[in-house]
Order: structure tokens, then sequence, then C-alpha cells
């Protein structure tokens, strides 16, 4: 008992001993007949005890006792026999001994441990490293480390090694990998292995972090293993076949190492030893070509990827006649798509698969464009869902495979509604006695709706089919929600040729609301996509930050709607193509919270292009910008 708010928490499974981090009070300073300034604390029980709180903080710093009736301080409470006297309390009066914290800290400089540095606070207990756990492992922690505690602070960014006496007292810290900065450490683990996962927030609080993930770190006592990489320009094509193939991505650990390159192209005498080779496959056939690469000291590493000659993927397009990155209300435009194949010849239009879907948002964008495998919208949202944790579409797993769903109610007038109610509530029985599903209400029904179709449609390929014209006209029915799009794909599977089976030609075209948040921007430079008060909105935290869209059809847009909140900030925000310092084609006025609360819309004239281009959103500002003082952007419209 005694705990203010404890965090992140780790038994020593040798010991039974249990560590946990406690965050403590946000007073900055000591406050006199009232009590010590805040402390985050480390603490150790090895038995059930007292551990401070709300009487005591860090090593039985004391708090007062303090009558609110009369507005005094009466006394300082005594760690060696602590009373509750709290009219609240129907618990102890007379409380056992306080324990002190393990270690502890506050906002500034600690007295006792002055290398944990000064800072925001928020301390965490990770493991004990216990090596003989881990005996099978070439991977695994050195010696050094054995029987250490690892902590952690979320706010200052940093792991220390804490060692203990025999008795479980402190005795030393130091810093880990003190090189490296870890970015709001969150949690830390050891794998069977020995390695150590570290979870990382990254860098600003209530955000969508880019910096954020989940790192695996292992000891490598001596040279390290090299890292080979293999990508290729083209993977299938007819004979010949010319392919351009890069290492990109191959390194070595050892900054002072260096790597040969050795490729094998799967034919007789055909090799390479550049860093990026072409290589002519002139014969149809199937080749696993192998990139081989050596360090100094002569470890090894490969990689593989397989080329198929013989046949010629199917080229398929959509002329779309208008705006291609946005749909606008009340515009009609007419499409055609188109589809040639080197080996087929004449196409069977009937083959051609044209479809054209509006998905509703609340997931992420389906990245469109030039892809070997058409996007399903159901399947999208089952995975987005991770309702493949549970199902599978083919494979065994905790409930039935979607193949299997899709049999069992192939032809059933009622299937659609019947599943989607089973999703949406759950239930069980239908399996097994034993397989329970949870409902999922937070899941929309036009969503679930979609899953249900691609489920359904696994066993039946006629289920719900729509046959659209390859030639025809477009008019967007949906324009209530920004956050939704129309994803428009055609695809063409060809019937194989020269032993090499059939290829699929898939094409896909997205097009946007106008009015488009700016956390789906694709890239971005110091800034935040943040979460607060129910918005989702983009944090410039740096003098010059920028975000940016790729690939843009700015053609007819003559005008942008920008809804701001430059909060402290004095600034402009300058929109250009090509880059961050690329050419300027327009830019708001000097913007400035002023009388006005919250966010505010702001309309820039724009320079017209007729092409496509990355647009960049850039902040200039003299003012002060940090991740807690920041230039803040919730959305653009285009206006043609």
């Amino acid at each position: 008992m005694g705990n203010r708010n404890p965090f992140r928490i780790s038994v020593d499974q040798h010991t039974g001993n249990l560590f946990w981090g406690e965050v403590g009070p946000d007073a900055s300073v000591d406050s006199l007949k009232r009590g010590p300034k805040g402390h985050d604390e480390i603490n150790l029980a090895q038995k059930p005890g007292f551990y401070g709180w709300p009487y005591f903080v860090g090593n039985n710093k004391p708090y007062w006792k303090y009558d609110f009736d009369t507005q005094e301080s009466l006394f300082e409470f005594d760690p060696a026999a602590p009373v509750n006297t709290s009219p609240n309390s129907t618990g102890l009066e007379k409380l056992p001994p306080a324990q002190s914290a393990l270690i502890w800290y506050p906002y500034d400089e600690s007295e006792e441990f002055p290398m944990l540095a000064t800072g925001g606070r928020n301390a965490m207990a990770g493991p004990v490293y216990h090596r003989e756990d881990f005996e099978n492992s070439a991977i695994r922690f050195p010696g050094y480390y054995n029987d250490k505690l690892f902590i952690y602070d979320w706010m200052r960014n940093w792991i220390f090694t804490v060692s203990l006496t025999e008795n479980y007292e402190y005795d030393t810290m130091e810093r880990f990998m003190p090189s490296t900065v870890f970015d709001k450490p969150v949690d830390m683990q050891f794998a069977k292995d020995g390695s150590l996962y570290v979870l990382e927030y990254g860098t600003y609080w209530r955000a969508q972090n880019d910096d954020s993930g989940l790192y695996r770190i292992e000891f490598a006592p001596g040279n390290r293993q090299p890292v080979a990489k293999v990508s290729v320009d083209k993977r299938t094509g007819a004979a010949p076949l010319t392919v351009q193939f890069s290492s990109e991505g191959s390194m070595d650990f050892d900054p002072s190492d260096s790597l040969s390159y050795s490729w094998d192209f799967g034919e007789a005498n055909a090799s390479s030893q550049d860093v990026n080779p072409t290589h002519t496959f002139e014969q149809p056939g199937v080749y696993s070509v192998t990139l081989t690469v050596t360090d100094l000291e002569g470890e090894k590493a490969t990689a593989s990827i397989e080329i198929q000659v013989g046949n010629e993927r199917p080229q398929v397009f959509i002329e779309w006649a208008g705006n291609s990155s946005f749909y606008f209300e009340n515009e009609s435009v007419n499409y055609s798509v188109q589809v040639m194949d080197r080996e087929d010849g004449e196409i069977d239009s009937d083959q051609v698969d044209f479809s054209i879907d509006y998905i509703a948002g609340g997931y992420d964008l389906i990245q469109a464009g030039h892809q070997e495998e058409q996007v399903s919208v159901g399947e999208n949202f089952i995975t987005q869902a991770g309702c493949k944790a549970c199902h599978a579409i083919a494979n065994e797993s905790v409930g039935p495979t979607y193949e299997e769903v899709s049999v069992k109610y192939k032809g059933q007038a009622d299937a659609k509604d019947y599943l989607i109610g089973k999703i949406r509530n759950g239930g069980g029985g239908v399996w097994s006695d034993e397989r329970i599903m949870p409902g999922h209400p937070h899941l929309p029904e036009d969503q679930v709706g979609e899953m249900v179709d691609f489920i359904l449609g696994l066993k039946d390929p006629d289920y719900g089919k729509e046959i659209l014209p390859l030639e025809g006209e477009f008019t967007p029915d949906q324009i209530e929600q920004s956050e939704g799009y129309y994803l428009i794909q055609a695809s063409y599977t060809d019937q194989g040729a020269n032993e090499i089976g059939p290829l699929r030609g898939n094409v896909q075209l997205l097009l946007r609301h106008p009015e488009v948040k700016a956390v789906t921007a694709n890239r971005f430079e110091n800034t935040a996509k943040a979460n607060a008060n129910g918005l989702n909105f983009v944090k410039f935290t740096e003098k010059g930050s920028w975000i940016a869209f790729d690939q843009l059809d700015l053609r007819g847009i003559n005008e942008l709607e920008l809804l701001v909140n430059p909060a402290g900030i004095k600034g402009v925000l300058e929109i250009r193509t090509g880059g961050p310092e690329g050419t300027l084609i327009g830019q708001t006025q000097e913007l400035i919270q002023g009388d006005r609360k919250g966010y505010f819309p702001v309309k820039v004239a724009l320079e017209t292009r007729e092409d496509l281009t990355d647009l960049y959103f850039v902040l200039r500002t003299d003012s002060g910008v940090s991740i807690w003082n920041t230039f803040n952007l919730d959305w653009v419209r285009f206006i043609r």
C-alpha cells in the first residue's frame, strides 16, 4: 500500500522481488510547512509493506498534517509511526513503518542521484537480467549485466542499469547505451533468446509518432554479420528480359567494415561482382538470383529473388478525364479502361475486372497506383480491424477460416445480414461449443458489410458482382464525409505463356474529398500527427518544419482553404511544389491567434498548375517553436 501512481511493474522471477516506477506529484519546489517537492521513485518490495503515499515521498521525505478548517499545518508525519486520521478512512489508523524508495529524483538535479539528469519525470521499472536464463543463446547480454535491474524514464529518454547488494539495497547505477537516445521508452522485456525488446512511444505526446517503434537489442561480442538486401526494377517479362538489380539496403553494423558483392543470376556462368549490376535473361524460364555480401572477416549474408522470364505482365490503364486526385460535387467524369497484353493479343473485355468502391474513411488510405495485386476493400478492413489475429483466409487459426465461412453460407439469401450481426454482436456455438467470438460494435456497419462481401465472395466468385462498363461516365454521390474516398480499380489476368503462369496487371486510382486532413500527408519533417479533444491535426514543431502530399493533381485548383490554429506562434505557411525550398505557388498572410480562440479558416490564392506534383506546406516563423508551443493545421480544402 501507499502508492500514488505506480507505472510499469516488473517481477524478478528468480527472487520474487517486485519492482515498480512511481510517478510523483508535480510540485517543483518544497512548500514551507506543507511538504517536499515532487519526486519520482523506483521501488523494491520483498514483502508487503507501506510505501509512503500520501504522507511521504522519495526516501520518506514527510508531508505535514494540515487542518483544512483552520488552514494550519499541525505536524510532520513520522515515517517510523505514520498515523491515518482521515475522516474518510475506514482502515487502519496506525500504519506500518514507511518504506523508503530504492531510487528517487525530482524535476531538478537529485542530490543523491545526479546522474539521472533533470527535467520531466516518468519513472519506470524494467526487468532484472539473469544470464543463466539464456545459456544456448549467442546474442545474450554479457555477464557484466548479470542480476542488474533495468530502469528507464519516459520523459528523460534514458535507460540505466542498477546493481544491488546481497540484501537488495542500492549499490551503483550506470547509463545503458549512453550514446543512444531512446525516444520515450514505454516498455521493455527480454526475449527467450536473451535479446532486449524496447518499445518507444516517440517524441510527441498524444500523437501518431513516426519515430515510435519496437526495437530489438542484441549483444555481438565481436565482428557482426552483414545484412544483404536485393531489389529489382522488374521481376517478370518477355524474353529477352533485361533487369536492373540493386543491393541498396545491404549494410554492415561495424563502422570500419566494408563489403564485397557477389551475384549469382541462376544460369550457367552468369555472375557479377558489381554493387548494382544489370543482367539480360535470353531464354524463358524461372531464375533464382542470389546476392552474397561478405565483410572483411569473411562473415556472409545472402538474399534471393525470383525472376520469371517468358510472360509479360499485362498493361492496364484508366483514362480519367477529370481531376485524378479529387472528386467534386455535381461533377461527372468520363473514363475508359484500356488493356494490352503482349502474349494474349486481343483482350476479351469480359475478362477485365473494373470496380468503383466508396470507402467511408476511418482507416488509413489505401496506397493506390500500379500494383501487382488488386486491393480488396473488405480484406483491407479485415486487416485493419485485426480480425486476422483469430481468422485466416485458408489456414487453420483460432476461429474458422474465411473460406470455411464462405462455403457454409454460400447461396443463403440472408447470409450477409446474419454475418454482419454476428460480427458486431458476437456469439458462439456455430462451429463448436468452445469457439466464442466477442462482439465488435465499434466497427461501422457499412465497413462490416464490406468485410462480409469479401468473405462470401471467396468461394462464390459471382457473389454481389456488379458489372461496370469499361467506358462510361462517373458521378460521385458520396460528398458528405470528408474522410471518405473512391477507390477505382481495373485489372486483367493473362493466360500465361512459355511455361510461366498467369500474371495480373492492375491499376488503381484514388479520388479524395477536396477537404483533406493534414494528418494524411505522405511525409512529415519536424512535425507531429497529434490527437487532442477529439481532433486529429498536425503540429509544426520547428522553424521550417513541413508536411508534404505526394503527386497531387492541381489542374483547375486555384485556391486553398486552411483550418489553422497558430497558438503562440506568429508565422506564415508557405505552399511549395517539388520540395520545401521548391517553387512557391502560394502563402498565407502572417498568422497570429489574436482574439480568436482555437481554429479558424484562412484562404490562400494558388498559382494554377497543369501537372501532378508533390505539394509542401512549410512553416516560416521567427517565434520560438517547441513540442509545447506549436503551429497547428487541421485540414486543407482544395477549391476549383
